[in-house]
């Protein structure tokens, strides 16, 4: 199967959810960019509110799609140490990708949020959400950082993934859903329709209308 787009796959994903969730007053962390459709969706059924948690790739500099490792918020870095001994990479190669990764980062979450604190996670479920799992280093960043916060729980959600890759994020969360695990893989845009970029303008719209429609249920919700 395919997903039209990123929104479908969230409402798909919705779907497998365990009922409970609901009742655990989670919060919904999504991957950005691509992330956030998938978590808006997901933040709608559950009623729970959404936010940004920003990850960046840290990639070989004469190979940028290969990754070494991930920074994440809380300068959490997941470190790729088979890449790093095949492609030979130095402390100092490493220092300068991260130290330029960390600035995008910043920059991203001010670009994202705006002047909005995080969400406090504290003691709540989180369902880290992004649009598929292709090498995990991402995830795996954001897993660990979020542990720093101490969340009563971590349910990591995704539409796709490949096999080996959802079997490794599932000995580090709480609780892992991978709605399709395709045994030929071929790449997380593979089971989309339309996987078109998703844009700083659309993340932050999502985020501003979730916020919205989550306060204007919990409003609802004290009156009664």
């Amino acid at each position: 199967m395919a997903f039209a787009d990123r929104r479908q796959a969230g409402r798909f994903l919705a779907e497998l959810l365990p009922a409970e969730l609901r009742e655990a007053a989670p919060v919904v962390l999504a991957l950005p960019r691509g992330g956030v459709p998938v978590g808006y969706e997901i933040a709608r059924a559950l009623n729970a509110p959404l936010d940004v948690f920003v990850v960046r790739k840290l990639g070989v500099p004469w190979h940028e799609e290969l990754a070494f490792g991930a920074i994440a918020s809380g300068e959490v870095v997941v470190r790729n140490e088979d890449v790093i001994k095949w492609s030979r990479l130095d402390a100092e190669s490493m220092n300068g990708v991260a130290a330029r990764e960390s600035r995008e980062l910043a920059r991203r979450e001010r670009a994202f949020r705006g002047d909005r604190a995080p969400l406090d996670v504290r003691g709540h479920a989180v369902v880290l959400v992004d649009d598929g799992l292709a090498t995990g280093a991402s995830m795996r960043a954001a897993m660990r950082a979020l542990r720093t916060r101490e969340p009563a729980r971590i349910v990591v959600a995704v539409p796709v993934a490949a096999p080996d890759i959802c079997a490794a994020i599932r000995r580090e969360a709480d609780l892992t859903i991978c709605a399709i695990t395709p045994r030929h893989f071929g790449g997380v845009g593979a089971w989309y329709d339309d996987f078109s970029q998703t844009t700083d303008a659309e993340v932050r719209d999502l985020l501003a209308d979730a916020q919205r429609r989550y306060a204007e249920s919990d409003r609802e919700a004290s009156a009664q």
